[in-house]
C-alpha cells in the first residue's frame, strides 16, 4: 500500500509492502511502537530512535510533536491522491480552522486578540505541556472572533482556545 505523507512543503511517497517500509523508493528499516499511556510512540528508522506525539486531527491529518517542534501531516493514499489529480482538489480546507489543545497543558501567552487578522503559519497561542513550550499556529490567514482562555488557565486536550474566521473579501 502506498500512502502520501505532506510536511509542509514536502510530500513523500511511503510504501507499505511484504518485504518492508520504502520511502521515495528507497528501502528504510523501522519501527513503530505505543509507549503505553498517552500519545507518545516510538519510531525507529534505520537505527535511530525518535519519540513522537502522533494525534489523529481529521480523517488525513495528523498532529505530530517531534523534539520541540509542532507539526501537521496530510496522509492519503494512493487511491485519493490520484482522485484529487483529476478534480483538480487539494483536499485543502478552505478557512482557517479553530485553535485546539494538543494534549493537556497550561496556557502560558495568548498572542493575539478578538478582532486581530492573522496570516498563515502567525504565533497565536503558547501553551506548556510536558514541561514543553508549544506554539499554535494559524493554519490560514482570518480573523479571531474569540479567545476562549486565558493566560495561566489550565485547558485539557481537544479544548478549543481560539475562533477564527476567514478573512472578509474587500473587492480591492
Amino acid at each position: 500500500m502506498i500512502y502520501h505523507v505532506t510536511v509542509g512543503e514536502r510530500t513523500f511517497a511511503v510504501e507499505f509492502g511484504p518485504h518492508g517500509v520504502s520511502v521515495d523508493g528507497r528501502p528504510v528499516d523501522t519501527d513503530f511502537g505505543r509507549i503505553e499511556g498517552g500519545p507518545i510512540r516510538s519510531l525507529l528508522v534505520d537505527g535511530a530512535s525518535h519519540r513522537i506525539a502522533a494525534r489523529r486531527v481529521g480523517k488525513e491529518t495528523w498532529d505530530l510533536h517531534l523534539r520541540g517542534r509542532r507539526m501537521r501531516a496530510d496522509v492519503v493514499d494512493e487511491r485519493t491522491r490520484v482522485i484529487r489529480e483529476m478534480t483538480g482538489s487539494s483536499g485543502a480546507s478552505l478557512g482557517p480552522r479553530p485553535i485546539v489543545a494538543p494534549m493537556p497543558g497550561l496556557v502560558v501567552r495568548v498572542e493575539v486578540a478578538p478582532g486581530d487578522i492573522v496570516r498563515a503559519g502567525q504565533g497565536l497561542i503558547i501553551v506548556e505541556a510536558m514541561k514543553m513550550e508549544n506554539e499554535l499556529k494559524a493554519e490560514a490567514d482570518g480573523v479571531v472572533t474569540r479567545v476562549h482562555v486565558a493566560e495561566g488557565q489550565a485547558v485539557e486536550k481537544d479544548q478549543l482556545l481560539i475562533d477564527l474566521a476567514p478573512l472578509e473579501e474587500t473587492g480591492d
